[in-house]
């Protein structure tokens, strides 16, 4: 009766997706050959209808069987209409369209699809292929990523964080965070020929998103500290601070046994071949590096939620994979009560002293049952207590609900990443497989206290989401970062130097005063870090300190490490137009960061430099 009621659950999405078909095309100018992005594209009568993306290509999704009219209009262009475009279950006919520039705005021509052809320049081709088969390579969706016809994207809005007195402010604390969601996203954007919207754009994410060689950790603790100063890039007069944790690295005969759950959308703002597809594209790639001893079961929502793979080992990849490939996307959002399920069914085959961890693939776009972030959250808050992580993965465009995604992350001792496209999924799921799915150090808390004599205000960049109290330091019960097996976290602080010739004044209130000790003045001391950690399966922190005892260093003796990171800090303060990017420019982005490409065996770094390239050009 169990596998009954799953089966019944998921018939409708798969039953609409075979009874149903897809139109797609170009839309070009026929004397030039461009594409005609933001063309729009009507099936009339049934009111179904798309916009074509930059390349000029659109897509049309669950048509039911039958023949249709098309229309394709554009501002300034011959409206063209395509009759008798027959649409079979299963299947995706193919109608490219070619128009030409016109004066008179209401001019239309018709054609008929069986024919293919028609006057005055203007043809529509047709042509259909079965679902589930190769199409021929002209008509394959690789580059297709569809324009909405609304955008709901949502982000939190960022306050940046200023400068502040030492005197008065000599501590800053934050979580450590080793997200790099929003630097994929960015791609995405720019990518796509446009600018992100200034709060997509978290510097620490940027800058976290790549992997920097610090020494790694020696001795009883999972992370080292590194630290440099050096003159600021785009302000002269001020100093940078680079702070860079390293965690300890584990082979794959270290990592525990896996107990998984993929919490899989399969509603219909999933069907899009940047959402669905590749999601089943990435989780076949996590799916080959699983060891024989780990499991993995599969939870899918959509109108409701249902499993459909009950915990199987990871010796039967075949199995998994088959069950991630039968997926089809439709109907609502019940991502609450698909979070639910996926924690129930972890905690039932739960591994002691294993990896248990919930991994979730989704738009955010949840609108069924629990659909509140502060809902989702609590729960999410709560199941963390059992000692199951998460791991969250966005997809998709124009729906994407990038603050909510981050959120459920956070609260559950987990990370978040966006898949963009499958070489992210290649990088998230097997290049950075040992960090992004095993846990070395849980509520990771970093804390710099400056040194008065050396700094008079400091400005850390970004992590503005991820501040805490200082007295939050030392309180266990306060949730923080975590931070994977072999990752690094990275944090730059702008400081404006004290005045060496003026001895600092106290701070003077009503009530009391703050002083400046006196051996202050006498140290080469900047700064203290201080770390606390509790290990994946504690409860109480560990602590630890280090010193940034040393002079400002010239360029030519900086790491690339430090260049690099510079970079692409001051890149994110370009696209967030910042009000402290000073003398910032692309220009020097780009020296800085060539300067610092160093050991790249990915090519990320290259890559980076690619993006300030057309960054460049979508400013001119």
């Amino acid at each position: 009766m169990k596998h009954l009621c799953i089966i019944g659950l998921l018939l409708p999405i798969i039953v609409l997706s075979q009874k149903t078909g897809f139109v797609s095309g170009f839309i070009t100018d026929a004397s030039t050959g461009d594409p005609l992005p933001g063309a729009n594209v009507i099936i009339e009568k049934i009111n179904l209808g798309s916009a074509a993306d930059q390349h000029g290509e659109y897509l049309i999704n669950h048509v039911p069987p039958g023949k249709y009219t098309l229309t394709a209009s554009m501002l300034g262009y011959t409206t063209i209409t395509v009759r008798d475009v027959i649409v079979k279950s299963g299947d995706t006919t193919r109608v490219d369209i070619r128009t030409n520039a016109c004066a008179i705005m209401e001019e239309t021509v018709s054609v008929c699809a069986e024919k293919g052809t028609a006057n005055r320049d203007i043809s529509a081709s047709v042509l259909s292929f079965q679902a589930g088969h190769a199409a021929p390579a002209a008509f394959q969706f690789k580059n297709h990523e569809a324009f909405p016809d609304w955008n709901t994207e949502e982000y939190d809005k960022i306050n940046e964080s200023g400068f502040l007195e030492v005197l008065r402010h000599p501590m800053s604390t934050f979580a450590a965070d080793v997200d790099a969601a929003s630097y994929a996203n960015v791609r995405r954007f720019i990518m796509r020929d446009q600018l992100p919207y200034k709060d997509a754009v978290r510097s620490e994410e940027l800058i976290n998103y790549f992997n920097y060689d610090y020494p790694e950790p020696r001795g009883t603790h999972p992370l080292s500290i590194n630290m440099e100063v050096g003159e600021c890039p785009w302000n002269a007069k001020n100093r940078l601070v680079h702070i860079g944790l390293h965690g300890k690295k584990l082979k794959r005969e270290e990592t525990r046994p896996s107990n998984l759950v993929f919490l899989l959308d399969v509603s219909g703002s999933m069907n899009d071949p940047k959402k669905l597809p590749l999601l089943q594209k990435a989780f076949s790639l996590l799916v080959d590096q699983l060891n024989d001893e780990d499991r993995v079961a599969i939870v899918v929502y959509a109108g409701a939620a249902g499993q459909v793979l009950k915990s199987t080992p990871g010796s039967e990849k075949p199995k998994i994979k088959s069950a991630i490939d039968a997926l089809h996307a439709g109907g609502s959002t019940a991502g609450g009560e698909g979070i639910r399920l996926a924690y129930r069914v972890a905690k039932e085959n739960m591994i002691k002293n294993g990896n248990n961890r919930v991994i979730l693939a989704t738009d955010g776009d949840f609108n069924v049952g629990i659909s509140s972030t502060s809902e989702l959250t609590r729960f999410i808050e709560e199941k963390r207590e059992d000692g199951i992580f998460l791991t969250v993965l966005g997809f998709g465009m124009g729906n994407y609900k990038d603050h909510r995604l981050q959120e459920l992350a956070d609260r559950g001792n987990g990370n978040h990443a966006y898949i963009d496209n499958i070489m992210e999924a290649k990088k998230v799921l097997m290049h950075e497989i040992t960090a992004t799915l095993y846990t070395i150090a849980k509520d990771v808390k970093i804390q710099v206290e400056f040194n008065p004599a050396k700094v008079e205000s400091y400005r850390l960049i970004g992590y503005e989401n991820r501040e805490l109290e200082d007295k939050d330091f030392e309180d266990d019960t306060k949730d923080a970062g975590e931070i994977g097996a072999g990752h690094t976290v990275t944090a730059l602080y702008e400081i404006i130097p004290a005045d060496q010739d003026k001895k600092p004044e106290p701070v003077d209130l009503k009530y009391q005063t703050t002083r400046v000790k006196k051996d202050a003045g006498q140290t080469d001391e900047v700064l203290t870090v201080r770390i606390r950690y509790k290990k994946p399966d504690g409860n109480k922190s560990i602590e630890f300190s280090d010193v940034l005892n040393a002079k400002p260093a010239p360029a030519s003796r900086l790491s690339d490490n430090f260049r690099f990171s510079a970079a692409v800090a001051e890149f994110a303060m370009i696209l967030r137009d910042s009000e402290f990017k000073a003398d910032s420019n692309l220009k020097q982005v780009k020296d800085l960061a060539q300067s610092a490409v160093g050991r790249d065996p990915y090519g990320y770094r290259a890559e980076f430099l690619t993006l300030v390239d057309r960054a460049e050009m979508l400013m001119k």
